[in-house]
């Protein structure tokens, strides 16, 4: 279960709990679109309890952007840096 709430004190921060995968990330993702440009958004992670690579994918993504992710769990961090080593080619390597 997904749960999502959201708070604005200068930043807005949607603070999201539960499991976030890709047949739920569309509701995280239509929230984030609904914000006004120029206002920084901050996704705080610190209750997510389980992702999926697509939603790894999809932090990454949101994170270059300029969104800040705020208490990402390490595990979620870790995946995050091996999907851009691997996007970006740096982790890829030639058979002899």
């Amino acid at each position: 279960m997904l749960r999502i709430q959201r708070s604005a004190n200068g930043d807005v921060v949607l603070t999201v709990s539960g499991r976030l995968d890709a047949t739920n990330v569309s509701e995280l993702s239509a929230l984030l679109a609904a914000e006004p440009a120029g206002r920084a958004v901050v996704l705080d992670l610190k209750d997510v309890v389980l992702v999926d690579r697509d939603t790894v994918r999809f932090l990454s993504a949101r994170e270059r952007d300029g969104i800040t992710l705020r208490s990402c769990p390490p595990y979620i961090r870790e995946w995050i840096a091996r999907e851009d080593v691997s996007l970006n080619g740096l982790g890829a390597t030639q058979d002899s």
